[in-house]
């Protein structure tokens, strides 16, 4: 019930700012920007205004909520501000931004503006933001804080609380304590639930928990997701090839990785960036978008190269020109079923050599039965339409051989762009549609060709 009224009193702050900029009230409007939203509230709404409108906004924005504001903001928006900053200012907004959360920020900035920032830090905040630096930004090493706090296994958990109580906070997320070796070699975990329960006398040995399997600092972000998604975890500790603890990545690093690939996924089937700013200026949109419609352009004319080998078939019987658009249609919906379906399978880490005969054979089945079903449909129609049971026929046979490369293409096209480097999601879709259309045209009028040439 609280939540619900909370977001409802953020909703009328925003009503209540939307009316106080058009008015002009800018006093009202830095009242409420910051007295009355949190900085995701504020984050949400310049990434939700207009460019104009989004500067003005930025510039009323308190100092002391800039840095916590830019942490929410896309990378596109956030790269905007960052370029309109210096390097002690940067300094000063970033100065309490954890270690990873500030590698994230930094990596966006060309690398003198960087040495700029990290040279205004101290020696020991200045190594955490390294050593997160020195690790590729989708990566484990990318994703951990270097904020920890570890406890040795021979001290009893009397001792464990007498050391806490002497921070004055503990990191975020902190649902258990690292247990290291004296050569910070990662040995355990200890759960402050089950600590709170436990006996003072008890020894951190005798419950601290060795089952967790730590998180390599190589591993890809994508697999730190999954990890955490199948064991529920909160926090996980970070470790390089010899076992030495590095530092933790949380929850919250791993729901922006999950967000961030659901809106890659997304984006990427229509060649647009996940970081795409809804309210770009018109001309950094068009150049954006001009390369992958100059790709699609060029599959276009492939397509259509291959209708014009049989211009003089068309030319003889014009239902093909009617009805060719057809099979291209259904082979093309066919097979982005079926390679969306792999390319959430290879995401979430389904698929894998052992299982790929199983699935390639069940969507040949699929494609047949399908193809099999809409072809008496359209032959039915085409006959009925035309009053020729030969264009029927033809269809027919198009549509079968249609679905069925379909079905093998986008089972196989995107483990085979995978295996390249390539992503399938962005290259997945313009091939198939490709492949489909190519088929499509080639089978419907090739058959046709073959029987009223």
């Amino acid at each position: 019930m609280t939540d619900i009224l909370e977001q409802s009193q953020a909703r009328q702050r925003l009503r209540s700012l939307g009316e106080a900029l058009d008015s002009g009230a800018l006093k009202q409007v830095a009242r409420i920007l910051n007295g009355g939203l949190s900085p995701s509230d504020i984050a949400h709404l310049l990434e939700s205004s207009p460019p104009r409108q989004r500067a003005l906004l930025w510039n009323l924005v308190d100092k002391s909520l800039e840095g916590e504001v830019l942490q929410y903001l896309s990378d596109d928006i956030r790269g905007y501000f960052l370029s309109q900053l210096n390097a002690q200012e940067l300094a000063d907004i970033v100065e309490d931004f954890e270690s990873d959360d500030l590698a994230d920020l930094l990596q966006q900035l060309p690398d003198t503006v960087i040495q700029e920032v990290l040279d205004t830090m101290d020696e020991q905040d200045r190594q955490r933001v390294e050593e997160v630096l020195a690790y590729p930004e989708d990566t484990a090493g990318g994703l951990m804080n270097t904020d920890t706090i570890t406890v040795r296994p021979d001290i009893s958990i009397d001792v464990v609380l007498r050391y806490l109580r002497r921070h004055r906070s503990l990191p975020p997320m902190t649902d258990s304590l690292i247990v290291v070796s004296r050569k910070d070699q990662f040995i355990g975990m200890l759960p402050i639930t089950k600590m709170l329960v436990t006996n003072p006398a008890t020894t951190v040995r005798e419950v601290m928990d060795t089952d967790i399997e730590p998180i390599p600092v190589t591993l890809s972000d994508t697999q730190v997701a999954t990890l955490f998604e199948r064991y529920d975890l909160i926090s996980a500790p970070v470790v390089d090839e010899d076992g030495n603890l590095l530092g933790r990545i949380t929850i919250d690093d791993v729901v922006d990785v999950i967000r961030d690939d659901a809106d890659h996924s997304l984006m990427s089937m229509a060649g647009l960036d996940e970081e795409e700013d809804t309210f770009a200026p018109v001309m950094k949109t068009s150049r954006r978008r001009a390369v992958w419609l100059g790709i699609n352009l060029i599959t276009a004319f492939i397509a259509a190269a291959v209708i014009g080998l049989f211009e003089g078939t068309i030319e003889k019987v014009v239902a093909l020109a009617v009805l060719m658009p057809i099979v291209a249609s259904m082979g093309g919906i066919a097979g982005s079923q079926t390679l969306t379906l792999v390319i959430r399978g290879m995401a979430v880490g389904q698929i894998s050599g052992a299982n790929v005969r199983w699935l390639l054979n069940r969507e040949f089945l699929v494609g047949a039965l399908n193809g099999l079903l809409w072809a008496v449909v359209v032959a039915t129609a085409a006959t009925v339409w035309f009053r020729d049971p030969m264009i029927g026929a033809i269809i027919a046979a198009a549509m079968v051989i249609n679905l069925l490369a379909a079905a093998i293409v986008g089972t196989l096209l995107p483990l085979f762009l995978k295996a390249r480097n390539i992503d399938p999601a962005l290259a997945g879709g313009v091939i198939l549609t490709t492949v489909t259309d190519v088929v499509g045209f080639m089978s419907f009028l090739g058959l046709a060709t073959l029987v009223y040439a």
